[in-house]
């Protein structure tokens, strides 16, 4: 778990230096990174997509896509499962009691928003696997350095509650490697691909948010992550 360890504690350090940063920053230097930010995001999530949806042929040099059908049934049940149970009204209406202790404004939008950044994509599912497998640290390593720069960055804009997504990837990663053993034969290949195509879809959605395109609760689709798995297993069964 030490790449997870690692991982988390950049986060924290480079929040850290975001909290510094953004003291005495002109409130309309603040506004407008928030949308560069999103912009940034926003870029990320639609590499991110193409990344796990299109595929190249080695002898035609012809690009094909797939799992169409996987996002657009993922997003409609894993939306609708969301806004049935509320879970964005729930995690902001936990992120207002704590932020309401700590006296922090805005925590529960950095929490969730950086949360989900950090959580989603392959460099994560893989690097814990290989990290809980093998001890090898290095692909969760590169991922701590980006996250690091990542959260100075969304700091500055969305504050505090950035800094304790920390403990999101600690409980997060640190279960994957943990079940590493069971876990490895499982989250390969075209499963993970489809499991990262659902998350980066969310990561676009929360750069347009931050852009104020679009003004999705992006929370609700978090259970459109286990769209592929049921899809894989009920397709397995015909």
């Amino acid at each position: 778990m030490m790449g997870t360890i690692i991982n988390a504690v950049t986060i924290v350090v480079g929040s850290l230096l975001g909290l510094i940063f953004r003291k005495g920053m002109p409130e309309r230097v603040e506004e407008n990174s928030l949308k560069y930010v999103g912009a940034g995001i926003f870029i990320i999530g639609i590499n991110g997509v193409l990344t796990s949806m299109l595929s190249v042929d080695p002898q035609t040099g012809r690009i094909s896509s797939s799992g169409e059908l996987v996002l657009v049934l993922s997003f409609i049940i894993g939306g609708m499962l969301g806004e049935y149970f509320r879970i964005d009204d729930r995690l902001n209406q936990g992120g207002k009691v704590i932020e309401n202790k700590l006296g922090a404004e805005g925590f529960a939008k950095g929490f969730i928003s950086a949360s989900m950044i950090f959580a989603i994509g392959a460099m994560g599912i893989v690097g814990a696997i290989a990290d809980g497998l093998t001890g090898d640290s290095s692909t969760l390593i590169v991922k701590a350095m980006i996250d690091g720069i990542t959260s100075i960055v969304l700091t500055t804009t969305l504050g505090y509650g950035v800094m304790f997504s920390a403990v999101v990837i600690l409980i997060y990663q640190g279960a994957i490697s943990l079940c590493a053993s069971m876990l490895s034969n499982v989250l390969v290949g075209v499963l993970l691909d489809q499991i990262c195509m659902v998350g980066y879809c969310i990561v676009l959605l929360i750069g347009t948010n931050m852009l104020g395109a679009t003004k999705i609760k992006t929370s609700n689709l978090l259970p459109a992550m286990f769209g592929p798995v049921i899809y894989n297993f009920v397709i397995s069964l015909f």
